[in-house]
């Protein structure tokens, strides 16, 4: 179970690298007007989200969820920590799925939002880290 864990863990830290990097390559991109450098963002915000983002969320997933199964539901399902983290990653994972459809408006040449928009949204993960790290090592409730 250590080696799940272990290998949770650096999937985890590799999605939560790509959470904050792709939106920071939304700042930038909003922020182009040139054609050279709006073909090379949508080019690293692809590599970004298909090569890096979706292939460690995914094994994080699946090591979470084999995780769960096997030995976190049995001992920790009476305590509403575990929950509450259980429901931060569903807000994470949203918010991964959502910057593929921010993608999708970036390739297509339809981004009607500002880079200061970008700047803001590439906060949001930040504040999920916190909250699931708290809750996993502090386990308040």
């Amino acid at each position: 179970m250590l080696w799940i864990k272990a290998f949770h863990i650096i999937s985890v830290i590799t999605w939560f690298a790509a959470l904050f990097y792709l939106p920071r390559l939304f700042v930038y991109h909003a922020m182009s007007d040139d054609k050279v450098s709006i073909e090379r963002f949508k080019v690293m915000e692809r590599k970004l989200y298909r090569g890096i983002m979706m292939p460690s969320f995914v094994i994080a997933t699946i090591l979470g969820v084999w995780m769960l199964q096997d030995y976190a539901w049995q001992a920790y399902a009476g305590q509403y920590w575990l929950h509450t983290k259980l429901a931060l990653a569903g807000v994470l994972i949203a918010y991964h799925f959502y910057c593929g459809h921010l993608l999708s408006v970036f390739e297509a040449d339809q981004n009607t939002r500002s880079h200061v928009f970008y700047r803001w949204f590439n906060e949001f993960p930040v504040l999920i880290l916190v909250a699931i790290i708290i809750l996993v090592v502090v386990r308040p409730f």
